[in-house]
């Protein structure tokens, strides 16, 4: 039969009923978990309000921009390579650069944050910063042998202070004077809160030098710079801190050292690349000023200034002198055509229209033609004896000497004349012939002065242009939102600090009396027996302080607790017993001290008031404590009855006094062989017999846990009763019953959980509605009486 056969409830009640079986056990300890709540809230009360440090996160958006992405910028910039100062950005790459360790160092070093200013507080410290601060330490030389000084600062008044060493010396100084110890030389200034400090000029201020790789890396832990989205150029800057000032001032200060950074870097290359150019326009500048030194050099050397320009004078030169010696060779062929016709004539007219320029010889020629016609004229009159005919002869002859004699001056003179007039044109018909070579000579160095001055136009043009970018280069981020702290502190969270403690404070305890519970290895509830076995319940039965002083407390007039109990497992026996007889029970446990003779008893009495006739035999022939609690001697009984062939079963049977509904037989002297006795048919006969005479027979035996004397018995029993004991009986017995139910080795076990408190029993048990209080008034007798 299983437990619902002997409580007949549904699952979901049996599922419910286990739940809060289990947390009985904890719930009993409610004052422990009310006491843990509370000392747990008092101490978060106590932390947030005087020893937790607020922290505030400060936070910003900026644009990483993708310079070759962007067309304005070439466009704007009249530049021939728009890409030599920009370079594709990637997110990713730049929230490593903007995480890394030297960034933040540089942080730190700009903004001063290796030193730090605490002030002495009654409960805590509180570290004071930027517009917070009284005084400033401005460092002027550290010694890197002493890593990490400090010394405390109490202003006195009048601009001076008190400084003290951390070895204890005391000192007075006045802002602004310069300090020298071991450690380094720095001077105290005031700071923007000196005028307005509101902290008294009592509070000691700490001042504490640090690494700046140690603080760096304290930041660096509390960054967190990531991507807003996937694909995403946009990057979140935070940055949890106390002093949201400071967190303001890192974000805003890694942006701009960021920023910096990046310019730097490409001014970088646009300083190298002018220092190149210039490095390259002096040596060219060189190379040229040689180059047009050759060409000065060689024009001079020539005569030249322009080899075209020359080459077309030379022709017009040549071409005047040809002319020139044309027209002369003319007239000194007039001049030998006169000579040759005034030789063979005397009395000829000379002409005189034949190019003639000189005006002597012209007017020697009109002379002599106007005497020649006079001439004529006379001899047309006259005969050439006249006189005057002579005379004008005379005239002709003289002018004929002299004509000739001046053809033959001037014909030399244009004789001399064409002889330097050939001779200079063949000048320059030498000159004509070296002009291409000089036209090829002067281009060559034409060309390396042409190749010297293109490569400085060009390496100039590039200075200006890389000049012009290094004046016009701007960073590649755009700040969307600047950095801003939370109005209120993330963290403590004091409605997570509270959670926090109220779970600390109910957990403690509930880890205290699970580990009590789990490092106790003796049966604490209902539930732990219903985990180990199958086996029925038969009920349980309440603890019973006065047990010690009166083995039977069920009586008639009696209403407690532990009577109303026994009244329930008899029901259960009555219920568990339809459609069969049960006649002989057999009490037995695990071990002693579990309370089988004292149920034994109570039962038995609880059974002799619905006035059945009931038998109690004391069959634990090892240690026999029944007849003790009655009051009964142990001479005559089972024993005896055993051994002994005169003695009858009438001579064994005896009553109590105090239990006078109830028969007993006593187990008698110990024997020496009780495993054997149990074993003997005469036993058999005996309780074959009780049978006849007795509703009920109830057998105390010996523990089965220990000996096996009550296995003898299982052919004669109905049913078994097995007694656990809470707090006493172990949980690894109850492998013992659970055995025996399993195997069938007494007939129809039935458990029984004795000795149970409030710590022990389930909610639902029937003890809980009367509580485990002493017996009702009378008053409440009657009105149960009249109810019923």
């Amino acid at each position: 039969m299983s437990n619902q056969e002997l409580f007949p409830l549904s699952s979901e009640r049996n599922e419910a009923v286990d739940l809060k079986s289990a947390f009985s056990k904890y719930l009993r300890y409610w004052y422990l978990f009310l006491l843990g709540a509370v000392i747990a809230i008092g101490i978060a009360y106590t932390y947030l309000r005087y020893y937790a440090v607020p922290e505030y996160y400060t936070s910003s958006l900026i644009l990483i921009k993708d310079e070759k992405s962007e067309s304005g910028t070439s466009s704007a910039m009249a530049i021939n390579d728009p890409d030599l100062f920009k370079s594709s950005k990637n997110v990713d790459d730049e929230v490593e650069v903007l995480k890394s360790k030297t960034l933040m160092q540089r942080v730190i070093r700009e903004l001063d944050l290796s030193i730090s200013y605490v002030v002495e507080g009654r409960i805590r410290d509180v570290e004071i910063y930027g517009k917070g601060l009284p005084i400033q330490i401005i460092t002027k030389k550290m010694n890197p042998k002493y890593p990490n000084p400090s010394f405390s600062i109490l202003l006195t008044g009048n601009n001076s202070y008190k400084l003290i060493e951390s070895d204890g010396k005391t000192n007075v100084y006045q802002l602004g004077e310069e300090i020298t110890r071991p450690y380094g030389s720095f001077t105290v200034a005031p700071g923007p809160a000196f005028y307005t400090n509101t902290k008294g000029p009592n509070k000691k201020i700490n001042i504490q030098f640090h690494q700046l790789k140690d603080m760096a890396d304290v930041f660096f832990s509390r960054v967190d710079i990531k991507p807003s989205a996937k694909n995403a150029s946009v990057i979140t800057m935070g940055i949890i801190d106390p002093i949201p000032e400071r967190g303001e001032d890192i974000i805003n200060k890694i942006i701009e050292v960021y920023e910096k950074e990046s310019v730097e870097d490409k001014n970088a290359k646009a300083t190298n690349t002018v220092a190149f150019l210039d490095e390259r326009l002096k040596y060219i500048t060189a190379e040229l000023a040689g180059a047009e030194k050759n060409v000065q050099q060689y024009k001079s050397q020539e005569g030249i200034a322009d080899v075209s320009t020359q080459a077309s004078n030379y022709l017009s030169q040549a071409s005047d002198y040809n002319r020139q010696l044309s027209e002369w060779a003319t007239q000194i062929e007039v001049l030998e055509s006169i000579e040759r016709y005034m030789s063979s004539s005397e009395y000829k007219t000379v002409p005189s229209s034949l190019g003639i320029q000189d005006p002597t010889l012209l007017g020697l020629i009109t002379s002599f033609n106007d005497l020649q016609l006079q001439r004529e004229v006379q001899l047309r009159t006259s005969t050439a004896e006249n006189p005057v005919v002579v005379g004008i002869n005379e005239q002709l002859a003289n002018l004929r000497r002299n004509i000739l004699e001046n053809l033959r001056n001037i014909k030399k003179g244009l004789v001399i004349t064409s002889n330097n007039l050939k001779q200079n044109s063949g000048n320059f018909q030498s000159k004509i012939k070296r002009v291409p070579l000089m036209e090829r000579e002067l281009l060559e160095i034409n060309r390396q002065q042409a190749v010297k001055q293109n490569l400085y136009l060009f390496l100039l043009q590039k200075r200006e242009e890389v000049a012009l970018a290094l004046a016009a280069t701007v960073s590649n981020t755009r700040v969307i939102d600047q950095a801003v702290s939370t109005p209120y502190p993330i963290s403590p969270n004091p409605q997570n600090i509270y959670l926090i403690a109220l779970l600390a404070g109910l957990g403690i305890p509930f880890a205290g009396i699970f580990i009590k519970n789990m490092l106790n290895d003796k049966v604490q509830s209902r539930l732990d027996v219903e985990k180990a076995t199958a086996t029925p319940i038969l009920g349980e039965i309440c603890h019973n302080s006065r047990s010690a002083r009166n083995a039977v407390v069920v009586n008639k007039d009696s209403r407690s607790p532990i009577v109303e109990m026994f009244r329930l497992v008899r029901a259960n026996l009555h219920f568990a017993a339809i459609g069969k007889e049960n006649k002989v029970m057999l009490i037995t446990s695990s071990m002693g001290g579990e309370g089988k003779t004292f149920f034994s008893i109570n039962l038995g009495a609880s059974l002799a008031l619905t006035g059945k006739k009931v038998v109690l035999l004391e069959l634990d022939l090892r240690k026999p404590t029944l007849s003790a609690k009655l009051g009964l001697n142990d001479n005559v009984g089972i024993t005896n009855y055993l051994t002994s062939d005169s003695i009858t079963i009438n001579d064994i049977i005896r009553t109590s006094e105090k239990a006078p509904d109830l028969f007993v037989i006593s187990s008698g002297p110990l024997p020496p062989n009780p495993a054997e006795l149990m074993m003997s048919a005469k036993l058999a006969h005996l309780i074959n017999e009780l049978k006849d005479i007795f509703d009920h027979i109830i057998i105390d035996t010996a523990p089965i846990g220990q000996v096996s004397d009550a296995f003898s018995l299982s052919p004669l029993v109905d049913s078994t009763i097995y007694l656990l004991r809470y707090g006493f009986t172990y949980k690894k017995q109850i492998e013992i019953i659970d055995s025996i139910y399993q195997n069938k080795r007494l007939n129809h076990p039935m458990i029984v959980l004795n000795d149970a408190k409030k710590e022990n029993t389930s909610s639902y048990g029937y003890g809980y509605g009367y509580g485990y209080g002493e017996e009702v008034s009378t008053s409440s007798k009657k009105k149960s009486l009249e109810a019923q």
